[in-house]
């Protein structure tokens, strides 16, 4: 029986992540090359005979913010039941029904709070910190002044593993018929940190650079 995969899917290019500037809390819409590129992403990653099966998909975390709802929306998958954000369901002949997975919004995927550090840049921190007598900046140790630590992403982050192997991965073991296969929708740092926890690695060991659109998959 194949392992039940988690697909992990940084949302489509924004203003921001264009020109750099670290993006946590603030919501921005996708650009139009942003939504054009990710909804190519699904035509080409996500159906029956493509990486990202709809029908085997058992769960779906997305990101509260507007840039992460918006991926998902352009990737199709065919969700039953309405998206959280959506008044109701697309009309079936826009978007057929592929997957009895549940979507659910939550603030355990949301990107890394920058706190001071929101709406920079990785040089504007860099001169910053040069001016304050401060030693360069990593955030996989030092995290963000005023935002989140180290500490706090590896807290939330290990309690969602720890829910997609229990609830949603440890049935694939039990019935080689069930559908196992998680999809997580959220954002560039917090994706990378999450890659990390699944491989029982520390933040600082990160290796894995996802671009925005960028698409991963986690066994």
């Amino acid at each position: 029986m194949p392992a039940p995969r988690c697909f992990i899917i940084r949302h489509g290019e924004t203003e921001w992540s264009l020109n750099g500037r670290h993006t946590g809390i603030s919501d921005l819409p996708l650009t139009a090359n942003g939504e054009k590129r990710i909804a190519a992403t699904g035509k080409g990653l996500v159906g029956d005979d493509r990486l990202i099966v709809p029908k085997k998909l058992s769960h779906v975390y997305v990101s509260p913010r507007a840039r992460a709802q918006r991926t998902l929306e352009l990737l199709e998958i065919g969700s039953k039941e309405r998206l959280p954000w959506k008044e109701s369901r697309k009309p079936e002949e826009d978007e057929p029904i592929r997957t009895e997975a549940k979507v659910v919004l939550t603030e355990a995927v949301r990107e890394w709070d920058y706190g001071d550090y929101e709406g920079l840049t990785s040089k504007q921190i860099k001169e910053q910190r040069a001016k304050d007598g401060e030693e360069p900046w990593d955030i996989w140790r030092q995290g963000c002044p005023g935002g989140e630590t180290p500490e706090d992403v590896i807290r939330r982050l290990d309690a969602v593993i720890a829910d997609i192997r229990e609830n949603h991965h440890r049935k694939c073991f039990e019935d080689p018929d069930a559908s196992g296969d998680v999809l997580i929708v959220a954002h560039g740092h917090i994706l990378r940190a999450f890659a990390m926890r699944w491989t029982g690695k520390p933040l600082t060991e990160t290796s894995l650079i996802l671009e925005a659109g960028g698409v991963g998959t986690l066994r």
